[in-house]
Protein backbone atom coordinates (compact mmCIF):
# COMPACT_ATOMS: atom_id res chain seq x y z
CA UNK A 1 0.00 0.00 0.00
CA UNK A 2 2.33 2.07 0.92
CA UNK A 3 4.73 1.68 -1.75
CA UNK A 4 1.74 2.55 -4.05
CA UNK A 5 0.86 5.94 -2.58
CA UNK A 6 4.88 6.43 -3.31
CA UNK A 7 4.71 5.89 -6.31
CA UNK A 8 1.85 7.98 -7.32
CA UNK A 9 3.65 10.84 -5.63
CA UNK A 10 6.66 9.83 -7.91
CA UNK A 11 4.63 9.95 -10.78
CA UNK A 12 2.90 14.00 -9.63
CA UNK A 13 6.90 14.67 -9.45
CA UNK A 14 7.77 13.74 -12.99
CA UNK A 15 4.82 15.62 -14.36
CA UNK A 16 5.20 18.76 -12.09
CA UNK A 17 8.84 18.65 -13.56
CA UNK A 18 7.94 17.88 -16.99
CA UNK A 19 4.82 20.83 -16.94
CA UNK A 20 7.64 23.11 -15.19
CA UNK A 21 9.70 22.60 -18.93
CA UNK A 22 6.68 23.21 -20.61
CA UNK A 23 5.60 26.40 -19.05
CA UNK A 24 9.45 27.44 -19.14
CA UNK A 25 9.66 27.14 -22.82
CA UNK A 26 6.03 28.52 -23.87
CA UNK A 27 7.31 31.93 -21.70
CA UNK A 28 10.46 31.79 -23.91
CA UNK A 29 8.21 31.25 -27.40
CA UNK A 30 6.36 34.40 -26.42
CA UNK A 31 8.74 36.05 -24.69
CA UNK A 32 10.05 35.89 -28.79
CA UNK A 33 7.60 36.31 -30.82
CA UNK A 34 8.58 39.47 -32.48
CA UNK A 35 12.42 38.51 -32.59
CA UNK A 36 13.30 38.77 -36.68
CA UNK A 37 16.94 38.36 -35.56
CA UNK A 38 18.81 35.78 -32.99
CA UNK A 39 22.68 35.34 -32.76
CA UNK A 40 22.36 33.08 -36.09
CA UNK A 41 21.25 35.64 -38.18
CA UNK A 42 17.85 33.49 -38.27
CA UNK A 43 14.48 34.80 -36.95
CA UNK A 44 13.60 32.39 -33.28
CA UNK A 45 12.54 29.09 -34.44
CA UNK A 46 9.37 27.86 -31.37
CA UNK A 47 10.06 25.18 -28.51
CA UNK A 48 8.64 22.23 -28.04
CA UNK A 49 9.14 19.81 -25.34
CA UNK A 50 8.50 16.04 -26.04
CA UNK A 51 8.62 13.68 -23.14
CA UNK A 52 9.16 10.02 -24.04
CA UNK A 53 8.11 7.46 -21.52
CA UNK A 54 10.34 4.16 -19.90
CA UNK A 55 9.85 1.31 -22.68
CA UNK A 56 8.96 -2.00 -21.38
CA UNK A 57 11.94 -3.78 -20.95
CA UNK A 58 12.60 -7.61 -22.61
CA UNK A 59 10.73 -9.60 -20.02
CA UNK A 60 7.29 -7.65 -19.32
CA UNK A 61 7.35 -8.02 -23.17
CA UNK A 62 7.61 -11.30 -23.12
CA UNK A 63 5.23 -12.17 -19.93
CA UNK A 64 2.62 -9.76 -21.62
CA UNK A 65 2.81 -12.03 -25.16
CA UNK A 66 3.11 -15.68 -23.44
CA UNK A 67 0.59 -14.74 -20.97
CA UNK A 68 -2.21 -12.88 -22.97
CA UNK A 69 -5.92 -13.96 -22.73
CA UNK A 70 -6.95 -14.69 -26.17
CA UNK A 71 -11.01 -13.63 -27.19
CA UNK A 72 -11.92 -17.24 -28.96
CA UNK A 73 -15.65 -15.68 -29.30
CA UNK A 74 -17.24 -12.71 -30.76
CA UNK A 75 -19.15 -12.56 -27.37
CA UNK A 76 -16.27 -12.98 -25.11
CA UNK A 77 -14.75 -10.12 -23.29
CA UNK A 78 -11.77 -8.61 -25.67
CA UNK A 79 -8.10 -9.48 -24.95
CA UNK A 80 -6.39 -8.37 -22.06
CA UNK A 81 -3.28 -8.10 -20.25
CA UNK A 82 -2.18 -10.40 -17.52
CA UNK A 83 -1.59 -8.99 -14.22
CA UNK A 84 2.39 -8.20 -13.62
CA UNK A 85 4.39 -6.14 -11.52
CA UNK A 86 3.43 -2.53 -11.71
CA UNK A 87 6.05 -0.08 -11.43
CA UNK A 88 6.12 3.42 -11.99
CA UNK A 89 6.88 4.89 -15.62
CA UNK A 90 10.23 6.68 -16.13
CA UNK A 91 10.91 9.60 -18.41
CA UNK A 92 13.38 8.02 -20.14
CA UNK A 93 13.59 11.60 -21.84
CA UNK A 94 12.53 15.23 -22.27
CA UNK A 95 13.84 16.70 -25.65
CA UNK A 96 13.54 20.02 -26.30
CA UNK A 97 12.77 20.22 -30.27
CA UNK A 98 12.69 23.62 -32.53
CA UNK A 99 9.10 23.76 -34.71
CA UNK A 100 10.51 23.21 -37.88
CA UNK A 101 7.27 25.46 -39.54
CA UNK A 102 8.25 27.64 -41.39
CA UNK A 103 8.32 31.34 -40.65
CA UNK A 104 5.61 34.02 -40.81
CA UNK A 105 6.40 36.71 -43.71
CA UNK A 106 4.93 40.33 -43.32
CA UNK A 107 5.76 42.53 -46.01
CA UNK A 108 7.00 46.02 -44.26
CA UNK A 109 9.79 47.58 -46.60
CA UNK A 110 10.70 50.12 -43.96
CA UNK A 111 11.62 47.28 -41.46
CA UNK A 112 15.51 46.85 -41.05
CA UNK A 113 15.45 43.18 -41.16
CA UNK A 114 13.35 43.46 -44.58
CA UNK A 115 14.64 41.30 -47.79
CA UNK A 116 14.78 42.81 -51.46
CA UNK A 117 11.25 42.26 -51.73
CA UNK A 118 9.88 43.93 -48.34
CA UNK A 119 9.33 41.51 -46.37
CA UNK A 120 10.53 40.49 -42.91
CA UNK A 121 10.69 37.01 -41.47
CA UNK A 122 9.34 36.91 -38.14
CA UNK A 123 9.04 33.71 -35.87
CA UNK A 124 6.75 30.44 -36.15
CA UNK A 125 5.09 31.64 -33.06
CA UNK A 126 1.70 31.92 -32.67
CA UNK A 127 1.04 33.72 -29.51
CA UNK A 128 -2.77 32.66 -29.57
CA UNK A 129 -1.28 29.12 -29.73
CA UNK A 130 0.78 29.59 -26.98
CA UNK A 131 -1.54 30.77 -24.75
CA UNK A 132 -3.42 27.77 -25.28
CA UNK A 133 -0.26 25.40 -24.69
CA UNK A 134 0.37 27.80 -21.47
CA UNK A 135 -3.26 27.13 -20.40
CA UNK A 136 -3.06 23.19 -20.54
CA UNK A 137 0.38 23.10 -19.09
CA UNK A 138 -1.08 25.15 -16.03
CA UNK A 139 -3.89 22.53 -15.40
CA UNK A 140 -1.60 19.71 -16.10
CA UNK A 141 0.66 21.48 -13.34
CA UNK A 142 -2.34 21.81 -10.77
CA UNK A 143 -3.81 18.48 -10.87
CA UNK A 144 -0.15 16.78 -10.25
CA UNK A 145 -0.47 19.22 -7.33
CA UNK A 146 -4.02 17.94 -6.61
CA UNK A 147 -2.38 14.37 -6.69
CA UNK A 148 0.22 15.05 -4.57
CA UNK A 149 -1.98 17.10 -1.88
CA UNK A 150 -4.46 13.78 -2.28
CA UNK A 151 -1.87 11.63 -1.68
CA UNK A 152 0.17 13.21 1.61
CA UNK A 153 -3.82 13.56 2.65
CA UNK A 154 -4.37 10.00 2.28
CA UNK A 155 -1.24 9.01 4.45
CA UNK A 156 -2.18 11.44 7.27
CA UNK A 157 -5.08 10.02 7.40
CA UNK A 158 -4.27 6.25 7.52
CA UNK A 159 -1.74 7.69 10.86
CA UNK A 160 -4.89 8.55 12.36
CA UNK A 161 -5.99 5.09 12.27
Amino acid sequence: MAGNLFHSIAISAQGLALQRQRLSSIAKNIANADATRGPNGEPYRREVVLARAHPADAFETALGTQLRLQQTASGHAPTIEPPHRWRPPQVLSTTLIHDPAPFRLIYDPTHPDADASGYVRYPNVNVVTEMVELIGAQRAFEANVAVIEAAKAMARDSLEI
